[in-house]
């Protein structure tokens, strides 16, 4: 690989990492069907990363209609959810393999 390019990638490289570790990051929890915290505040106008632990040995999907997010979370594993930046207000998400009990709201202020 030529000299330059070598260089190139690597400045790329490290700008494309320290955008990644200004993203704030927020954890998720999902154990015996219900999410931990039910109630995440982030920023406004702010992307944001939540990384989302399924705890269960069963799959379950995050699911917001107003986030337009769809995840399947395999049991016992996790999955990175990106979002926003969002206008202030509250945005409901569910388990949708358990909605009557995995169920959340991301409150941007």
């Amino acid at each position: 690989m030529p000299f330059k390019t070598t260089i190139t990638l690597f400045a790329y490289l490290g700008a494309a990492s320290a955008y990644a570790a200004e993203i704030p990051s927020f954890e998720l929890q999902l154990q015996d069907h219900q999410f931990s915290p039910a109630e995440i505040v982030i920023p406004a106008n702010t992307k944001v990363k939540f990384v989302v632990k399924n705890l269960d040995p069963t799959p379950e999907e995050f699911e917001s209609h107003l986030l337009h997010r769809e995840k399947v979370i395999l049991g016992n594993s996790q999955a990175v959810i990106y979002i926003g930046p969002l206008a202030p207000g509250t945005y409901p998400f569910v388990g949708e393999f358990h909605e009557a009990t995995a169920k959340g709201n991301v409150v941007v202020k």
